[in-house]
C-alpha cells in the first residue's frame, strides 16, 4: 500500500475517495471544504438530517458534481469533548468499510481534523494506517469463496504534520505482523499445528538474513529434561516443539530481549477434558505464539539496532493412552517437581520448562505471552491484558508501551501471599491453586521459572480473541513493537 502526506489544500486533492470528519460541535478542515464546494447542498442534507455526525455514522454523497472527490464519505465523530483514541479507532473502522464498498484506488483523509489533547497528527496518522491495513484483512483461507480483495492503492494524508515517514513505516509493519498474527490464529488446528508453525519460523529466516531459526524437537526436549514440556505433549501423536527465531540487529554478543510464546495449537484439556461447546475456539490456545511469529516479522522489517529472540513453545494438548492423568508428577527442567492436579492448566507447564530454556540466552528482558487463564477474562474483561512482572520497572514499560500504542494492559499484582495455594503434599508445587485470583496464581506458578532474569507475563486470554464472529485480534503485537522499539 502506497501511502503519502502533504499539506495541500483539500480542493486541490486527486484520489478517487475522499473521507469528510463531521463533529456534533465543533468544525473540521475537510468538512469546511465540503461546504465550500457546494455549500447548498451540503447545508441541505445536513438540515434533512442525511448527513448524521453520530459516532461511526456512514454518509456516501456519490454523483453529485462540484465535491472534491468523485466519491465523498462523511464520517460522524460525535461530540468532540468526547472524542478520544476508542473513537478514533471506530471512525476509522467506518473509514475502512467505506473503502470496501467502494471500488476506489485511493483514498485521501485529513488527519488533523481528529486529533485530541493528548494525540497528535503524527500519532493519528499511524493508528490510522494501522486501523485501516488490519481493517483490510479479511479470512478466507478455507473457504471456497475468497473474498473480494481491496481496490485501495494509496493512502494519502492531509496534514501539517511534515514529519510522518518513520511513523508510516512503523504502522505499516505493525499491521502487517498483526494481520500474520490474526491469519495463525484464525486457521484451524488440523492445518495451523506444530509444524505448520515450525514452517512459518523457517519461511522468517528465509525472508530476512538478520534472522536464524533453530528448531528443537521431543527427543531433544526430552534430553534436556523437560519433564512438564513433555506432560502436556506425550497425549498427541503429533510432535511438541521450541522454536527459536534469532533476531541478530544489534552488535554481536550484546544480549537479547527475549519473547516467550504459548503456542497450544488445540486444547482439549486433556482428561481434565473441556465440555465439547466451544471447544472448537481451542484452535485459539496459541495466541501467545502467533503474537511472537507476528512480533518477530514487525521486527525483522523494521530492522532496528538490538538484539531480539522469539521463542514459542508449540505443542496440542490431547488424550490418549500415553497423556498425563491428573495426579501425576513431573520434573521440571530446573529440577522442580510439579503435582498436576489439572491437565487444562497445561500452558503453565509447557511455558515453565521454555522459560528455563532461554536461561542460556543471558537475556535483558523476558516476556512470555499467553492465553493462560478464562480468570483474566473475568477480571479485565476483552479490553486489557493483564501485565504480571518480577521487576516494577519492566511491568511499567510494557504498560506504557500499551498506551502508547493503544494495545493497552493492567498492571497485575504478583505477591507471595498467593503461593500458598500451589502447595503440594506429594511435589514441590501444585500446577493450579483454587478458583480465587486464578491467573494471579497462574503468573506466581511461572515466576517460579524465570527468578534469574527480568521477566513479565502477558494474559491474553480476553485480548488475544473475543468471539468466534471477530476472529484473532492479533493483540498484542502493538504493545511488544513498542515495548521492543523503545528499548
Amino acid at each position: 500500500m502506497k501511502i503519502t502526506y502533504s499539506n495541500s489544500p483539500i480542493k486541490d486533492i486527486s484520489q478517487q475517495l475522499m473521507v469528510a470528519f463531521l463533529f456534533e460541535d465543533a468544525d473540521t478542515k475537510s468538512f469546511s471544504a465540503l461546504k465550500d464546494s457546494q455549500s447548498a447542498l451540503i447545508e441541505s442534507l445536513v438540515d434533512n438530517k442525511t448527513i448524521k455526525s453520530d459516532l461511526g455514522s456512514v454518509t456516501p454523497l456519490i454523483g453529485h458534481t462540484g465535491l472534491p472527490a468523485a466519491h465523498v464519505v462523511v464520517i460522524g465523530c460525535g461530540k468532540a469533548e468526547n472524542f478520544k483514541e476508542a473513537e478514533i479507532i471506530k471512525t476509522m473502522a467506518s473509514v475502512t468499510a467505506a473503502i470496501k464498498s467502494s471500488s476506489a484506488k485511493s483514498l485521501a483523509l485529513c488527519v488533523d481534523d481528529i486529533t485530541t489533547s493528548s494525540r497528535d497528527a503524527v500519532w493519528c496518522a499511524g493508528k490510522c494506517t494501522e486501523t485501516i491495513l488490519t481493517g483490510l484483512y479479511e479470512y478466507d483461507t478455507t473457504k471456497s469463496k475468497k473474498a473480494d480483495s481491496t481496490t485501495l492503492e494509496e493512502i494519502h494524508f492531509i496534514t501539517e504534520a511534515t514529519e510522518l515517514d518513520q511513523t508510516i513505516v512503523n504502522a505499516k509493519a505493525i499491521a502487517h505482523g498483526t494481520n500474520i498474527a490474526r491469519e495463525l490464529g484464525n486457521l484451524p488446528a488440523n492445518i495451523c499445528d506444530p509444524d505448520y508453525l515450525a514452517a512459518q519460523a523457517t519461511n522468517l529466516a528465509d525472508a530476512y538474513d538478520e534472522v536464524e531459526v533453530e528448531i528443537l524437537e521431543e527427543a531433544q526436549l526430552e534430553e534436556m529434561g523437560m519433564g512438564a514440556f513433555m506432560a502436556v505433549s506425550r497425549g498427541s501423536e503429533k510432535g511438541g516443539k521450541i522454536l527459536v527465531m534469532k533476531y541478530n540487529g544489534g552488535p554481536a554478543g550484546e544480549k537479547p530481549h527475549v519473547l516467550v510464546g504459548k503456542g497450544l495449537t488445540f486444547d482439549s484439556g486433556g482428561y481434565s477434558l473441556k465440555p465439547p461447546a466451544g471447544m472448537e475456539e481451542m484452535k485459539w490456545d496459541m495466541l501467545g505464539a502467533a503474537s511472537v511469529i507476528g512480533t518477530m516479522n514487525t521486527i525483522a522489517e523494521l530492522k532496528p539496532n538490538m538484539n531480539v529472540i522469539g521463542v514459542v513453545a508449540t505443542a496440542e494438548n490431547m488424550i490418549s493412552g500415553g497423556a498425563t492423568r491428573p495426579g501425576d508428577v513431573v520434573t521440571c527442567m530446573n529440577g522442580k517437581t510439579v503435582e498436576i492436579i489439572n491437565t487444562d492448566a497445561e500452558g503453565r507447564l509447557v511455558l515453565c520448562d521454555t522459560l528455563t530454556y532461554v536461561e542460556r540466552f543471558e537475556p535483558k528482558s523476558v516476556v512470555d505471552i499467553a492465553t493462560l487463564t478464562g480468570a483474566i477474562v473475568i477480571g479485565l474483561g476483552h479490553h486489557a491484558t493483564g501485565v504480571y512482572a518480577n521487576d516494577e520497572v519492566l511491568q511499567q514499560e510494557l504498560v506504557s508501551a500499551g498506551i502508547a500504542s493503544w494495545d493497552r494492559g493492567w498492571a497485575m499484582p504478583l505477591w507471595d501471599d498467593y503461593k500458598d495455594q500451589l502447595k503440594s503434599p506429594y511435589a514441590d508445587m501444585r500446577n493450579v491453586g483454587t478458583r480465587a485470583g486464578g491467573s494471579i496464581t497462574a503468573a506466581v506458578f511461572l515466576s517460579e521459572y524465570a527468578k534469574n532474569y527480568k521477566w513479565a507475563h502477558l494474559d491474553i486470554a480476553g485480548t488475544g480473541w473475543s468471539s468466534a464472529k471477530e476472529g484473532a485480534s492479533g493483540r498484542p503485537v502493538a504493545m511488544l513493537t513498542q515495548y521492543l522499539l523503545n528499548q
